[in-house]
């Protein structure tokens, strides 16, 4: 019996998803919590896994779904093609894989909406921060590490330790060992 499969994409642990598809008749939902750029979405890897010829994947709307327009595509190709429907509750849109030529413009163009939107939003954000900063207000994310431990590490990297230990000791990535370093 063909099931009706949600999916929903929260940027951060803090946000909550009630807003997204409440009301819709599921079988079955998957949650990731992720920004839209990360390509680790592994509840979305496991619903598509699941999904079967008949189902229908519903998404609160495309931006919840794909994080640019290459993905969006690809990823209802894919599941189209595998006799899966990929449905959008904000936009109201279907696809099936038999699409007219209208739906596979309205998925482009809305598609390419949604991302030059979030280019729009990361724009602002980055204008907003540079104003902070000249106004004195913005102090950016806290130091990794205090003045005295980067000294530490600086010393202990110089010493030969790898930067892997280093990572794994101080508690922090190794891109932020390297960041200590430069």
């Amino acid at each position: 019996m063909a099931q009706r499969i949600g999916y929903q994409r929260v940027s951060t642990i803090d946000q909550n998803t009630d807003r997204q598809l409440d009301g819709v008749e599921l079988d079955k939902v998957f949650t990731d919590k992720a920004s839209g750029k990360d390509t680790n979405r592994p509840e979305l890897a496991r619903a598509i896994e699941y999904l079967r010829d008949g189902d229908t994947l519903v998404a609160h709307s495309m931006d919840r779904l794909a994080r640019n327009l290459e993905d969006l595509r690809r990823i209802v190709r894919e599941l189209t093609a595998q006799g899966v429907r990929v449905e959008f509750v904000k936009e109201s849109l279907t696809f099936t894989g038999d699409d007219s030529a209208m739906n596979t413009l309205l998925l482009s163009m809305l598609g390419a909406v949604a991302e030059f939107e979030r280019s729009l939003i990361l724009e602002r954000q980055r204008e907003g921060i540079a104003l902070a900063k000249a106004a004195g207000r913005y102090k950016g994310r806290k130091a990794a590490l205090t003045d005295q431990k980067a000294q530490e590490l600086q010393a202990r990297l110089a010493g030969g330790e790898s930067v892997t230990s280093l990572a794994r000791d101080f508690g922090i990535s190794r891109q932020t060992v390297y960041n200590y370093t430069g």
